[in-house]
């Protein structure tokens, strides 16, 4: 455990908060008072439902907040997301432990990281429940300001004592028979596209939609270089998009506009002409 005075009087606090309404931000006191942060975001992500936002400061960087889009949809691009819900890896990791090659690059971090002026972002995963979990990011904004090995090496000290805090702060509720929301959105970012294109041509908007980069992509499936760009070619013309970013919004609207989601590709209804009015 960290020999840090300031540290361990805030977690003192920490084990009087669990339970109150104040839990979340005496969290982030403690941790700030281990390691400097600019800003954080709590996010807890119940068995079956979407994420909950539990504590969230605005960068000075952002005019205005992404999380509404975060949290109809666009976390399932997210790769600490990704980590803890596909793969169920917990612990701290720093964004580029977890994201794929060409990342940066993406209209994801473009819309999310970018925006919230991140340099850096060190986040905890922490397990709460059976297909639940809890994301703590911590953020850097200030340019060339980034997470050291010492400083990543003293949040995971301290993890253990804080995932059975948040784990008893955020204990999970009994979903049994409640729609599995996040299953079916996971659904929904499969079938994407599906209508409109070949099996290949999807599997390329996928992962182009998740971030990876044209040679990651192409290792992924197998193929050339020169054949990913053409799939994707073919792709965005189908999909009438010139560019990734086209591409992203156009996910993100057919999803949120898909109401009461049964399955199949979210662009069949979102394309589908209004019906005319009656005269």
């Amino acid at each position: 455990m960290p020999a840090n005075s300031a540290y361990n009087q805030e977690l003192a606090r920490l084990f009087t908060r669990v339970g109150q309404d104040d839990f979340a931000e005496q969290l982030v006191i403690t941790l700030k008072s281990l390691v400097p942060v600019d800003d954080a975001t709590i996010l807890v992500y119940p068995d079956k439902a979407l994420p909950i936002i539990e504590y969230f400061e605005v960068p000075e960087t952002m005019a205005t907040s992404t999380l509404d889009m975060f949290v109809a949809g666009a976390f399932m691009l997210d790769p600490y997301y990704q980590a803890a819900s596909r793969d169920r890896r917990f612990g701290v990791f720093r964004l580029r432990d977890l994201a794929p090659a060409g990342f940066r690059d993406s209209e994801y971090y473009k819309t999310w990281y970018k925006r919230c002026g991140y340099q850096d972002e060190c986040g905890f995963l922490l397990p709460n429940g059976d297909q639940g979990f809890i994301n703590i990011a911590l953020g850097r904004t200030r340019p060339r300001n980034k997470f050291s090995p010492q400083q990543v090496a003293a949040l995971a000290s301290i993890q253990p004592v804080i995932a059975v805090l948040c784990q008893q702060h955020w204990q999970t509720m009994p979903t049994q028979g409640a729609v599995n929301l996040r299953a079916q959105l996971h659904t929904a970012l499969q079938e994407f596209g599906s209508s409109l294109l070949t099996e290949r041509e999807a599997q390329v908007i996928n992962l182009v939609l998740h971030g990876h980069s044209t040679k990651t992509l192409a290792e992924k499936l197998s193929i050339s270089v020169e054949t990913v760009k053409l799939h994707r070619k073919h792709a965005y013309a189908k999909l009438e998009v010139g560019s990734q970013a086209e591409l992203f919004y156009l996910f993100l609207d057919s999803l949120m506009s898909a109401g009461d989601y049964a399955g199949g590709d979210t662009l069949v209804a979102y394309l589908q002409p209004p019906p005319r009015p009656c005269l």
